[in-house]
């Protein structure tokens, strides 16, 4: 499958775009300023995650892992500032192709920016390009089941409950059990390798 351009969306108030390596700084900024709002929901980091040398590897990694279908780490910009700190990652990984054709979902809001829909307008900039131009069928996520922020936040934007995962990932000094939802592509199709079904029966 021949990969899209890599995604800049622009929305009515932020700009979601793949990260670069400019954009090192500016998340080792954002994880810095935000580690206690994030701990209770975030599994253990390296032991360097809030160092430049780890932002550099990770934004430098970003435009590979895309060209190779891997995973799509994006940041979220005020879009009327575009140079202001991060609003947020929006981050797609573990994509499977074949007959699955789904990824998981995962993203982090600035606390400062909570309370304002500005993650609901990143999120449906990105799961529309994850869905369209991607060409993904399935996006699954999963939430502690105390964050109701993310529970809410899901369900607007259409995903629904499958299930809970038991001990699902280590945080906060615990196995915690996960809510795992999903949001399925409202205009399905085959994947794009599959032959017609004529075409599989012999002569």
């Amino acid at each position: 499958m021949a990969m899209p351009p890599p995604p800049r969306l622009d929305g009515a108030r932020v700009r979601v775009a793949l990260a670069a390596p400019g954009d090192a700084a500016a998340l080792l900024a954002f994880h810095k300023r935000n580690q206690s709002h994030l701990k209770p929901w975030s599994p253990p980091v390296p032991a360097d995650f809030l160092t430049a040398a780890y932002w550099r590897r990770w934004a430098g990694a970003a435009r590979s892992l895309y060209t190779q279908d891997h995973a799509v780490r994006l940041v979220v910009r005020p879009k009327a500032a575009p140079e202001a700190p991060l609003l947020g990652q929006v981050n797609f990984s573990t994509i499977v192709r074949g007959p699955q054709q789904t990824c998981t979902l995962g993203f982090h809001i600035d606390a400062a920016a909570e309370g304002r829909g500005l993650m609901s307008e990143a999120l449906g900039l990105a799961l529309g390009f994850a869905l369209g131009p991607l060409g993904l069928h399935r996006v699954e996520a999963s939430y502690l089941p105390g964050n109701r922020r993310s529970a809410r936040l899901l369900e607007r934007l259409g995903f629904r409950v499958e299930g809970r995962a038991r001990d699902l990932l280590f945080i906060d000094g615990a196995w915690r059990d996960h809510v795992r939802c999903a949001l399925l592509n409202p205009d399905p199709q085959p994947p794009p390798y599959a032959l017609s079904a004529a075409a599989t029966v012999p002569a």
